[in-house]
């Protein structure tokens, strides 16, 4: 798992739209990553849209929000537009991404057992460094933890 502190590992993942975006790209600025482990499920769609409802507040801290799930792009694309998010997904469909962050995870469910994206979100500052690592975030609780982190510069994890 990364660390606050720790420099934000780079990656380029397509977008909704299928377009390629490279966190590095991003630098000058905060940037939010959150993973996610399904498009289209209720938790992971209570969270997007909440991050929808609140985008004026992340533009006011300059803030780049990035929602990274493990499906392909086709599916990711139908969560964006059916949800009218405004902000970018990414497919990390063969969870490399997932995995070099320390979120892929094995979980469990109705008894069976399975790898997935643990909901994770990291907080970025404008020189790609972890500021804050915000673990198995409850999807309401989302935006207030991490308006919070953006607001204060960091609030230690």
């Amino acid at each position: 798992m990364i660390e606050p502190g720790q420099p934000a590992p780079d990656f380029t993942l397509p977008d909704h739209n299928g377009e390629p975006v490279s966190l590095s790209s991003l630098r000058g600025g905060p940037v939010v990553v959150y993973f996610y482990p399904n498009a289209d499920t209720p938790g992971c769609t209570t969270q997007a849209c909440g991050v929808r409802d609140h985008q004026e507040d992340y533009d006011a801290r300059g803030a780049t929000v990035l929602g990274i799930s493990p499906d392909p792009v086709k599916k990711v694309k139908k969560f964006h537009d059916g949800q009218e998010l405004n902000f970018k997904l990414l497919a990390d469909e063969d969870h490399a991404v997932a995995e070099a962050w320390g979120v892929w995870v094995e979980k469990s469910m109705y008894g069976r057992t399975y790898f997935g994206n643990e909901r994770t979100t990291f907080v970025i500052d404008e020189n790609g460094v972890v500021t804050d690592v915000l673990r198995k975030v409850k999807p309401k609780e989302h935006d207030d933890l991490v308006l919070g982190a953006l607001g204060t510069g960091g609030i230690g994890g």
